[in-house]
């Protein structure tokens, strides 16, 4: 039994070494107004020239709650669950424990032709490339980038994925047992299967000859992308980078694998939409999601010259590493707490209003994410005040390696358009789960600066800090 609860913290713990870089420093002066009565944060750090200045002005999805930015945050901040019953396999085949899923709609696959500019690409690659394409130029579209409208040198992709292609991995590796002699292996099965594939086929179909290549750390993968990205910018390597993560493991033998983890829920597969049910004392473990968030990151000379919208501004990154134990993470949630107060060094706490957590909806992510917020933003993190939590894996799924990309783009639409999506199924309180976590209704308000945290297998942990735009 030991073992098992030791296993079921594989998806949320933070362990291999990483040098955390600097967070990104702030302009002198820079007033934001927050939405408490009774205080107005501000931040005055170093000033910085706007080509080191890092803002958002695109986005791109691919998820089980919608294909387009729209429909995606429609749903998202009306806490409509996209969570159903698998259809990506056969479950009279694969009878699981966990028979439920976030899939990615099939009316996604008829968008293909558009995506690719050779169609024969899209057999050549696996799925969680497909998202991370159809992504990525959503991304430019919203941005109002058209391809080849910028010096390729200096736009950059960074895309990151906890597994790769799955999918062909799996396929091909039945091939070779059905007819080892002579086996019918795709070609394309190396470059498919690859992690760093996905950031290499946006690079060729975005026309993108800056910095490009891909971070694995599980789930904190596409967080971790997103930093790096930042930075590329802030160096000058590049003016533009598309950054997130991408995923597609709703395969037989990753949920086979995180089954036998006894990492997934089990208990509503008759009821397959309260299944993910982040902080609520009833939580009984994690239900698999696919797809791709990518943000298009751009210096904010850039992205006036071209007088684009901007939807925020990345201020602070912070990396660290629990440094513990492969599978269980440290106490108190520390390592989480340790990268969170790197993305805020040099920043005044008190303009962050809203964290959008890991939250994954199994007992212990959900148990230490609590105590390292309460460690870092202190008595603000208690119910009461002008400071939320809230995870959206309950209608997404848990994406793995592109969870970090999906939720910043929530936390950059949230500091957009003044809305907090809930956490949904949060329907009996768990008293080690103490904070307001915007129980099952979004909530209308300003969100002066949003935390978006993200945990990974082998003890990685992430923090963004995004902060709403001001000159």
């Amino acid at each position: 039994m030991k073992f098992q609860s030791a296993l079921l913290l594989l998806l949320v713990t933070p362990a291999i070494t990483f040098n955390p870089p600097t967070p990104l420093p702030r302009p002198l002066s820079r007033k934001l107004s927050i939405v408490s009565k009774d205080r107005v944060a501000s931040t005055s750090l170093l000033a910085l020239p706007d080509s080191q200045r890092v803002v958002i002005t695109g986005v791109g999805v691919v998820s089980g709650c919608g294909v387009e930015k729209d429909e995606f945050w429609n749903n998202v901040q009306n806490g409509v669950s996209s969570i159903s019953k698998i259809t990506r396999f056969s479950l009279e085949k694969y009878p699981l424990t966990c028979q439920v899923a976030s899939e990615v709609p099939p009316s996604f696959d008829a968008t293909l032709k558009q995506c690719f500019t050779n169609i024969k690409s899209i057999k050549s690659n696996d799925r969680y490339t497909h998202f991370a394409v159809s992504a990525s130029k959503s991304a430019l579209e919203d941005a109002n980038i058209p391809i080849g409208s910028t010096d390729p040198s200096k736009l950059g992709v960074m895309i990151g994925s906890a597994f790769g292609g799955a999918e062909t991995f799996e396929k091909e590796t039945l091939k070779l047992n059905e007819n080892p002699a002579r086996p019918k292996v795709s070609p394309f099965t190396i470059p498919a299967l690859l992690g760093n594939t996905a950031s290499g086929i946006v690079g060729i179909e975005c026309e993108a000859r800056g910095p490009n290549y891909a971070v694995v750390s599980a789930c904190a993968s596409g967080s971790h992308c997103i930093g790096e990205a930042a930075q590329m910018i802030s160096t000058g390597q590049a003016n533009i980078m598309l950054a997130g993560g991408t995923e597609a493991t709703i395969t037989p033998l990753i949920c086979a694998g995180f089954c036998a983890m006894k990492a997934m829920c089990t208990t509503y597969n008759d009821q397959p939409e309260k299944s993910s049910r982040p902080f609520d004392l009833d939580r009984g473990g994690f239900v698999m999601g696919e797809g791709a968030g990518v943000v298009c990151l751009e210096s904010l000379e850039s992205a006036k010259k071209r007088g684009a919208r901007i939807y925020c501004e990345l201020t602070g990154y912070g990396a660290s590493c629990d440094a513990h134990h492969i599978t269980t993470p440290a106490p108190e949630g520390r390592g989480l707490a340790d990268a969170m107060e790197r993305a805020l060094k040099g920043k005044n706490k008190k303009i962050v209003n809203y964290v959008n957590a890991h939250g994954t909806s199994t007992a212990y992510n959900d148990k230490f994410e609590t105590m390292a917020i309460k460690s870092v933003f202190g008595e603000r993190a208690g119910k009461g005040g002008d400071f939320v939590v809230s995870s959206t894996k309950g209608v997404t799924g848990h994406t793995l390696g592109a969870a970090g990309g999906i939720e910043a783009v929530i936390a950059s639409l949230s500091i957009y358009e003044g809305v907090v999506p809930p956490t949904v199924n949060l329907e009996t309180e768990d008293p080690e789960c103490d904070l307001d976590y915007v129980p099952n209704v979004k909530r209308k308000m300003e969100v002066g600066a949003a935390m978006s945290t993200n945990l990974g297998f082998g003890g990685h942990n992430a923090a963004l800090l995004f902060e709403k735009f001001v000159e």
